[in-house]
């Protein structure tokens, strides 16, 4: 039998990864080793204070039942007092933060909050494909803001259409930034604030990265800024800073009316995260932070390691301050993805083409950190031999 498909869901741009997910396939099953610097997943293990944790509450039978689909308020609490530690802002636990099931499950549903058929969005180009994502499912329409290398991958607002601004009801925006690893300071956040006063828009910001950062460099949170809060709503994880990507818990923070209506429209699509997965994040967000430092180190060692074998061989790429991603141009005459499918074929390394991220990814690729130190090495070395000097 054949089903007939809902338009939103037909309305999802391809997978663009498809080809290239086959032929890494076909390598496999030919006995090629393949060295993958593709997805963005931390290799390093979750620190075992939060693991005792979760195994403590586990045993628990109290959070055996339906937890708050808002989350506990023990949970929101440690949310906001990590605020008031690590950015010096002040969030109230009851109205101002809501649990997630992992950051990239409230990027997606804030667009059902706000957007409906027709509206228009702010979206980063390049970007994570979910602020586009969620929005096209609730039927709104994209406009691509271009993030060029010229302006070190920040916006330009005001190159925005009066017209389309007039009309565009949330903006996303993501610093420091995947994948271009790009990073955004306060003097930017509040001229963001000024737009979004200027035309009513709801700014969601992407915090994920806010603390993989290297070289002194600390990412601010855009709540930071004044005015922030009237105006956006900030999402953030366990996954990069603690390793708990697979435990999928996050949270959301500002504005008030923003945090509610995502609460709201939650409790009616989940039930929430097992209380036990909240009382481990809480174990990270307490302390002790070392733990995150030593994360941290070892990124930066793996930085150094890809920047510094991709100079060797003809880029000229400046270090990235935060993320555990490098961003860089593809050679001439290839595209994308012929690059990717270049380096896969000779060298066994893959590499994450830049136009999964939107049209102006197109002449970049993505490389994450991710991988075993030994194998990066192994993988660069892979690279120097098969793929050569390049020009550009």
């Amino acid at each position: 039998m054949r089903f007939e498909q809902a338009k939103r869901l037909k309305s999802l741009p391809p997978y663009l990864f498809a080809r290239i997910e086959k032929l890494i396939e076909e390598k496999r099953a030919a006995g090629m080793d393949i060295i993958s610097l593709g997805i963005g997943d931390p290799d390093q293990p979750t620190p075992e204070h939060i693991v005792a944790e979760l195994i403590k509450e586990a045993q628990n039978p109290a959070n055996h039942q339906y937890p708050s689909s808002a989350g506990m308020l023990a949970y929101r609490q440690a949310v906001a007092d990590w605020y008031a530690r690590r950015f010096g802002v002040q969030l109230d636990p009851r109205t101002e933060v809501v649990a997630l099931i992992g950051s990239k499950e409230g990027i997606a549903h804030i667009s059902w909050c706000y957007l409906d058929p027709g509206d228009v969005v702010l979206v980063p180009d390049p970007g994570y494909p979910v602020y586009a994502g969620g929005a096209i499912l609730a039927g709104a329409e994209p406009y691509y803001m271009p993030l060029e290398e010229k302006r070190g991958y920040l916006p330009d607002l005001s190159a925005i259409p009066t017209a389309v601004a007039r009309r565009a009801k949330m903006m996303f925006l993501n610093y420091p930034n995947n994948p271009t690893g790009a990073v955004a300071d306060r003097a930017f956040f509040a001229e963001v604030v000024a737009f979004a006063r200027e035309f009513n828009i709801l700014v969601c910001h992407d915090a994920a990265y806010s603390e993989v950062t290297f070289d002194g460099y600390r990412a601010p949170s855009f709540l930071e800024v004044p005015g922030a809060k009237e105006v956006g709503i900030e999402f953030n994880s366990a996954s990069k800073p603690f390793n708990m990507t697979g435990w999928r818990i996050g949270w959301a923070a500002g504005c008030a009316e923003a945090v509610e209506a995502l609460a709201r429209l939650k409790s009616n699509l989940d039930s929430g995260q097992f209380q036990a997965i909240q009382y481990a994040a809480m174990a990270g967000l307490k302390g002790p932070y070392e733990v995150v430092e030593r994360v941290c180190a070892v990124y930066r060692e793996r930085r150094d390691i890809l920047v510094e074998a991709l100079n060797s061989l003809g880029w000229k790429l400046e270090k990235p301050r935060a993320t555990f991603y490098v961003w860089a141009p593809v050679p001439p005459g290839y595209t994308s993805e012929s690059f990717a499918e270049m380096v896969l074929e000779k060298a066994g390394v893959v590499v994450t083409p830049g136009n999964g991220y939107g049209p102006r990814g197109e002449g970049y690729f993505r490389m994450s950190l991710t991988v075993d130190t030994g194998r990066l090495r192994e993988a660069m070395e892979r690279l120097k031999k098969n793929v050569g000097p390049v020009r550009f």
